[in-house]
């Protein structure tokens, strides 16, 4: 689906802001010149009614010479003039202005509108003399709105000016508010298509160098993820040349007939061994890329966290005397409740124990120290070895940071275990650490809440 750009938005927006603003303030400025309008009519016609009264008296209302005269003058100003006379008769003016001076009544001075067959009309009433004469100024509205007529033209003008020049904001606007965007959104399309070295100026309003800003942080994520996984890559192609090419060349001496008798049979153990190495990494690799999977399926439940340590201390006890290495439990009595998924946890247990045993020396200790304390239980898989360096342990289980440091100066697995076990141990709700141990190795501790039942 087609959808309208931002600028095109920004701007309809600002023309209808502004078009709403030009209506209201169009009637309001109408209202106010209509008032305004047949306010000064008004006053106008107060003062010439004044004007009027002053130069009157009753010999010149008797007159109708006298009257005659102040008609003429006023009526060339669109004001019809009704005279009452002492003896109650109307004269000098039409039907229409004779209606309204009656309905304002002509026995006192006073100001009036009046309503004649729909239309308004200003009557300005004064009374001359002593006699009960009187006269009246009759003008329609009308000819106030008439007056207004070129001041609402003019505002009009005005205020289309207004919409125009809000029309020309709005696209500025538009433009420069899209501009950023239009440039986050090509580095955006330039990092699908492989670029790595693309970043956004970071500019333009806050909200919009946000936006600028995340996209280089996602670019620089990315390019740290995908530097890592070559490294990974490399140190997995590491990992599997070297069984591979112990298999292939053992299995051709077998194939050309050069080992055989007690030669072939060391050649068909190295092959088994390797290939059971080939077997775990490939399986490492499975579980690590199916960790991430949501369908990785997980299956918790209560379990004593002591007897499990009792169970793997009885494997692994026999794997460390063939080795002459001492293997010691350190637990507290009776159980250790904690929620977990019972198969997952012994994966990371035995996981951890066969990287302590490849590197603790004869002689030296492995140590399963369990303890409950403060709401947890803590796990750790202790070891007599060469340990790591204090920079070691905050990348520990990223995947092949160790395998790719120490594989030319120690024992080493596939570099992806304790990735592995770390995935495993997050996803059951535990937490993994690396740290340095008292026997002089390294320390790995898994931890978990205490299922105690209430």
């Amino acid at each position: 689906m087609r959808r309208t750009s931002l600028a095109l938005r920004i701007t309809v927006v600002c023309l209808a802001i502004a078009a709403v603003a030009v209506v209201v303030a169009g009637l309001v400025a109408a209202r106010l010149i209509r008032t305004a309008g047949t306010d000064v009519l008004r006053q106008s016609l107060s003062a010439q009614a004044d004007v009027v009264a002053s130069q009157l008296d009753d010999t010149g209302i008797g007159n109708r010479l006298g009257v005659g005269k102040v008609a003429e003058v006023v009526r060339g100003q669109g004001i019809d003039v009704v005279v009452r006379r002492p003896n109650g008769t109307l004269d000098g003016a039409g039907t229409i202005a004779a209606s309204a001076a009656a309905k304002a009544g002509l026995t006192r001075s006073g100001s009036d509108t009046v309503l004649v067959d729909g239309q308004q009309y200003l009557v300005e009433v004064r009374t001359v003399g002593t006699r009960g004469a009187a006269f009246a100024l009759v003008q329609s509205a009308k000819t106030g709105e008439a007056q207004g007529r070129p001041l609402v033209r003019n505002i009009v003008l005005a205020l289309g000016a207004g919409l125009a020049v809000a029309a020309i904001a709005g696209l500025v606007l538009s433009r420069m508010l899209s501009r950023p965007l239009r440039r986050a959104a090509s580095v955006a399309n330039g990092m699908r298509s492989g670029r790595r070295d693309l970043r956004v100026p970071v500019e333009g309003p806050s909200e919009v160098a946000d936006v600028a800003k995340s996209v280089n942080e996602l670019a620089d994520a990315l390019q740290y993820s995908e530097a890592r996984q070559r490294e990974f890559l490399l140190s997995v192609s590491h990992e599997l040349r070297t069984p591979l090419t112990a298999v292939t060349g053992f299995a051709e001496a077998i194939g050309d007939g050069v080992a055989e008798g007690e030669d072939a049979r060391r050649a068909g153990q190295t092959i088994h061994r390797e290939a059971a190495r080939l077997e775990r990494l490939v399986s490492d690799l499975l579980e690590l890329a199916r960790l991430g999977a949501d369908e990785f399926r997980l299956d918790p439940t209560r379990l004593d966290l002591a007897a499990l340590v009792e169970e793997c201390a009885d494997v692994w006890r026999l794997r460390c005397t063939r080795q002459d290495v001492t293997l010691l439990v350190e637990r507290p009595p009776g159980e250790v409740p904690v929620i977990a998924d019972p198969r997952r946890l012994r994966q990371v247990v035995d996981g951890l124990a066969e990287n302590a045993l490849r590197v603790t020396p004869a002689g030296a200790p492995i140590v399963f120290s369990l303890v409950a304390a403060e709401g947890q239980a803590r796990l750790a898989v202790r070891d007599g070895g060469p340990g790591l360096g204090p920079e070691d342990y905050p990348v520990a289980f990223d995947r092949g940071v160790l395998n790719k440091r120490y594989r030319d100066r120690r024992p080493v697995g596939s570099g992806i275990g304790l990735a592995l076990a770390h995935g495993l141990v997050t996803r059951m709700g535990g937490t993994l650490t690396a740290g340095p141990a008292p026997e002089g190795g390294a320390a790995f501790t898994v931890a978990f809440r205490l299922d105690r039942v209430l």
